[in-house]
């Protein structure tokens, strides 16, 4: 019995998945039409559909961003995919491989690859992730291969180093560039690791633990041993620091540190001869609220855009967790918003653009001496 109830909900998920492309689709289309018949500039016909997509189903907008292009991409290109997600013959993960991998190709291009591989559900029956990514690929190859050169041209433009958390305060550190540049960096790390090893230097660390080291000592130009050479922003109370308090701390980019963690990379910094520099930023005491600045500039200065950093810690969207790249005034200029602690907020390049569109309001909430609030409404509602 419980097999069979497994079976089903997994159909159903897909059939959801389905209707939720559908739905987006209509929506994106209504609102983009509104806004033509209002005479709205092209340029505006988009702005913040994805953001709200987002916010309707707790996600980023960069999330929202990808299930409104995947569900344009279903409802207008690939009506065999979207058939088979209908009937859960397919999942949305894998219906989002097919999307994903013919995303290069001509719409007639995309609607033969489609055709070709789900207007028969046997075909893909029985075939992993890998093989139907492979499939799909060697098919958009035989149709289009310039596009898929322009497509990989385009990945090596893209290519950029980022930062996230892990678990166990660690964190991952991803580089994504051209495969042979990677096998050319991750080559001689594994190298020279064997080589401490086989010469009795390793220290007791294993081979990876080593090819980090040695990562990390090429890239910044000094030994694990010395210090963490750059600014490293951690915000701690002076319990935590001074009286073995509890309370975590906030290490910015990354998010809580357990207080023992937050003491001891304190510690390091300070016998290691690393510059340390300790700067008191007022608290609420009950609340732990940030104290509020001000400034007559009409841009936030720096010493206010570091409190609102530290205050927000990442984009004050909900659910969008995506770092600060603007420091917006909440209520507007034009609309006499001042600069300061209150009227600011952290947001994400995306989500600062997606405030401008017809419709999007936002005000503070005065809420003295505790958690700052943003009032936010879409179009919608």
């Amino acid at each position: 019995l419980g097999i069979e109830w497994l079976d089903a909900i997994e159909a159903l998920k897909s059939v959801g998945c389905a209707v939720q492309a559908v739905i987006t689709d209509g929506v994106a289309t209504s609102i983009r039409e509104d806004r033509r018949a209002r005479g709205l500039p092209r340029v505006e016909w988009d702005r913040g559909i994805a953001s709200q997509i987002a916010l309707a189903r707790r996600e980023s907008p960069n999330r929202g961003g990808r299930h409104l292009g995947f569900a344009r991409a279903l409802v207008h290109e690939m009506p065999h995919t979207l058939a088979m997600l209908r009937t859960g013959r397919l999942n949305e993960w894998r219906a989002t491989l097919l999307v994903r991998e013919t995303a290069c190709l001509s719409a007639a291009d995309r609607g033969s690859v489609d055709r070709r591989l789900c207007s028969d559900p046997a075909i893909l029956d029985g075939v992993g992730d890998r093989g139907l990514i492979a499939r799909a690929k060697a098919l958009a190859v035989e149709l289009d291969a310039a596009a898929v050169v322009a497509r990989h041209r385009k990945a090596v433009s893209e290519r950029r180093v980022t930062t996230r958390p892990a678990p166990d305060s660690m964190a991952y550190l991803s580089v994504l560039m051209p495969v042979e540049q990677a096998v050319c960096l991750q080559a001689p790390l594994g190298r020279d690791a064997d080589s401490l090893i086989a010469t009795g230097d390793s220290c007791g660390r294993t081979r990876i633990q080593l090819m980090v080291d040695l990562l990390f000592d090429r890239g910044t130009g000094a030994s694990v041993a010395s210090g963490v050479p750059v600014a490293v922003n951690l915000v701690l109370s002076d319990e935590t620091l001074l009286a073995g308090g509890h309370e975590a701390a906030q290490l910015q980019g990354f998010g809580p540190v357990p207080a023992g963690i937050a003491r001891q990379l304190v510690a390091d910094a300070v016998d290691n001869d690393t510059e340390t520099s300790l700067r008191r930023v007022y608290s609420c005491p009950q609340s732990g609220a940030l104290t509020a600045m001000e400034s007559q500039s009409r841009t936030f200065p720096k010493s206010l855009r570091k409190l609102i950093d530290l205050r927000d810690r990442t984009c004050r969207t909900p659910w969008c967790d995506a770092p600060i790249r603007h420091h917006d005034h909440i209520r507007s200029r034009r609309e006499s918003g001042a600069t300061t602690e209150e009227n600011g907020s952290g947001l994400c390049e995306a989500c600062n653009y997606a405030k401008e569109a017809p419709g999007w309001t936002a005000r503070p909430v005065h809420n003295p001496g505790r958690t700052h609030l943003i009032d936010v409404r879409t179009p919608t509602g």
